[in-house]
């Protein structure tokens, strides 16, 4: 059931009504929001409903154990319950047959080819976002940051809260558990400005689309014609992979606020970033924050002088969490070693030098620099194979001022360029204008409305969000 189809907007409009009209108490909400979660995930695959209540109710009793010991042995070895088991669900279903194709490559490579064959393994839709989430919580309990709740019903209708269940965002427990265990009520600007998120979502999501043309006739064939369609091609995914995801973001945090509920945003205009480390200050912001909070800080953070080794190892299990393949590990290391290397620099002699004369011409060649980063590491991500993505990466730097190979190339990067700047500029305009926007809310609606039923109709729904398969 995808957010840019007229099933889904069915769908919504039902939860909506209801939610206000019939279901007015909060536990009855809660029982409401579960049951509605439940059937939206069923939409995928009613088969892994048991796995996701697995994952809670093993994480709801053990921080109840926790909550209730004084006994910091006890409490160790009840968070670890926690954690093997979530990762063990997670690596069953996710990496299994990443393991067994790699032992594989890595006999053949030595001269003892096997065949072990693979598993008929089903990825569970969202695995990678719920099993987070529910761990958080555990996690969360033992630091002491919340305490174990005693209820059942919110915690699995925070856990299975359907429009951040399959592709997040990531939530903490004390961000959005206390808000359905009161339902705040949704003020008029509340439902104002989900709409809006909720369409400027679909705006993004149908302008991914459009860009998911020229990025998959590169990457589904990566000997390309000429050097302009590669680069085109480059940015497109760039701006296809930038537009699916704020788009799902949006549209979640949208749906979330016209019943009261706050999602922090998940993206702040990532291609603005002028480094590496900004860049993740921007992007995904609730799996950085998730990958910095309960991963670099428990491996020691920037203590011990161990900085550099935490960032790599954060930054390469990231990597694997977007995917079982050996792009997505490259992708992690990539952007391992320029945050790592962006770290020295920043502590050198230069780099502390070029910080005091930091002007507009520097900030603009460090943005330049950043966005290019950025891209290369797309191209890992995206690519078929690491030979794929290395061939693009040469191509890519060999300059080729002919487009006769290519009509209308030119025209059609300009366009891919302005694309990308006009998503950032939809962002923006969420983030500086919110005020604004609602003040004049009465003059946009009318085009909200046509503009939001106009992107469910013509939604292309061969198009799943990227991030669903994670």
């Amino acid at each position: 059931m995808l957010f840019n189809t007229p099933l889904f907007f069915g769908f919504a409009s039902v939860f909506f009504l209801l939610y206000s009209f019939v279901f007015t108490k909060n536990n009855s909400r809660a029982l409401f929001v579960i049951a509605a979660s439940l059937l939206f995930y069923a939409g995928w695959d009613y088969r892994f409903i048991p796995l996701l209540l697995l994952s809670g109710v093993i994480d709801f009793f053990v921080a109840q154990h926790i909550d209730s010991t004084n006994d910091q042995i006890k409490k160790k070895r009840l968070l670890l319950i926690s954690i093997v088991v979530n990762l063990s669900i997670l690596g069953i279903f996710k990496y299994t047959n990443f393991m067994i194709d790699s032992v594989q490559e890595t006999l053949t490579f030595f001269g003892s080819p096997v065949s072990l064959g693979t598993l008929e393994i089903v990825l569970p839709v969202g695995i990678s976002f719920y099993t987070f989430q529910s761990m958080s919580y555990t996690i969360d309990v033992y630091r002491g940051d919340t305490h174990a709740r005693k209820n059942f019903t919110p915690f699995i209708a925070t856990l299975s809260f359907f429009p951040q269940l399959v592709a997040g965002p990531i939530l903490r427990a004390r961000q959005i558990l206390p808000q359905i265990e009161n339902f705040p009520t949704p003020t008029v600007n509340d439902v104002k400005y989900g709409f809006v998120l909720i369409t400027i979502g679909l705006v993004k999501k149908t302008i991914a689309d459009i860009l998911a043309f020229p990025a998959q006739t590169l990457f589904n064939n990566p000997d390309p014609i000429s050097w302009i369609e590669t680069v085109t091609g480059v940015l497109a995914f760039a701006g296809q992979i930038y537009g699916d995801f704020s788009g799902y973001s949006d549209i979640a945090i949208g749906i979330a606020l016209i019943i009261g509920i706050k999602i922090p945003l998940n993206f702040n205009t990532p291609y603005f970033a002028i480094s590496p480390v900004d860049f993740w200050k921007r992007w995904h912001m609730s799996l950085s924050g998730w990958l910095r909070d309960y991963l670099y800080i428990s491996l020691g953070g920037n203590r011990g002088g161990k900085q550099i080794r935490n960032v790599f190892i954060t930054m390469l299990l990231g990597g694997l969490w977007h995917g079982a393949a050996w792009t997505f590990v490259v992708w992690g290391a990539y952007h391992g070693v320029i945050i790592s290397l962006t770290h020295m620099i920043r502590e050198s002699r230069i780099g502390k030098f070029f910080s005091n004369k930091q002007g507009k011409l520097l900030t603009v060649c460090m943005w330049l620099f950043t966005f290019y980063l950025v891209c290369i590491g797309w191209v890992f991500f995206r690519a078929e194979s690491i030979g794929d993505a290395f061939s693009i990466i040469a191509f890519l730097h060999v300059p080729d001022t002919s487009i006769a190979a290519a009509p209308y190339a030119g025209a059609i990067l300009a366009l891919v360029a302005i694309t990308i700047f006009f998503i950032h500029a939809l962002d923006y305009s969420i983030i500086r204008f919110r005020e604004g926007i609602l003040k004049r809310y009465w003059l946009v609606l009318p085009l909200l409305i046509a503009g939001q039923t106009f992107m469910i109709l013509i939604g292309e729904p061969g198009y799943e969000f990227i991030y669903f398969q994670f």
